[in-house]
């Protein structure tokens, strides 16, 4: 089984609110969602119940130890890199920078009105 998809599961399990553990975990609910999913089609068996109240199902229940001591033993998560500022904008219209303001661009001919 994934770790990744482990470690979902275990953040439902603890929270028993798909919201609140999407956001402990830092991911959009519907990945989450989705994870949890995958989880049940490998195992075969519904592990949370989502109507009304979210609760483990008796698969749930047994899967849960196991899950948890597979999550303790495993390397912790890799650092998502962040990213930087964004694109860069063009000055759109503003003119040049005040450092090179009448100076002519290099290589280019001056234009006569």
């Amino acid at each position: 089984m994934n770790i990744t998809l482990l470690r979902r599961f275990v953040a439902v399990a603890e929270e028993l609110h798909f919201p609140r553990a999407a956001q402990n975990l830092g991911i959009p609910l519907a990945s989450l969602y989705s994870s949890i999913d995958k989880l049940e089609e490998e195992v075969g068996q519904p592990l949370v119940t989502r109507e009304g109240e979210t609760r483990l199902t008796s698969v749930g229940l047994l899967l849960l130890p196991e899950a948890q001591r597979e999550v303790a033993a495993a390397p912790p998560e890799a650092k998502k890199p962040v990213k930087a500022g964004g694109k860069a904008k063009a000055s759109k219209g503003r003119g040049r920078a005040p450092v090179v303001k009448g100076q002519p661009k290099p290589y280019k001919k001056r234009q006569g009105r």
